[in-house]
């Protein structure tokens, strides 16, 4: 199943809400997974990005629709990153045209 970084800022609603209650990431993880995308990893940042989610996705559509669900929301704004493992990013350049 395809890989995906999402990189997440918090805004000022989103901060608000994490400080008074930060079970909510827990709560927002498991809708995520009811959209159809497995969370593999999930890290807090120090920098210009609050959270780094590694993710499965079925495709891109699907992964596009949970980015749009979650910046609908005010609480975040994300960017979203296709990933390639390295086996699969060396095995595509080897590929004959």
């Amino acid at each position: 199943m395809p890989v995906y970084l999402m990189l997440t800022t918090l805004t000022d609603e989103g901060r608000k809400t994490v400080k008074e209650k930060p079970s909510r990431i827990k709560q927002v993880n498991k809708e995520v997974e009811k959209m159809g995308v497995k969370i593999l990893c999930q890290y807090a940042l120090l920098g210009a990005y609050d959270f780094v989610n590694i993710l499965e996705a079925p495709d891109n559509q699907t992964m596009a629709r949970v980015a749009l669900e979650l910046g609908s929301r005010g609480a975040l704004n994300t960017t979203t990153l296709a990933a390639l493992s390295i086996d699969e990013f060396i095995n595509a350049l080897k590929k004959k045209k």
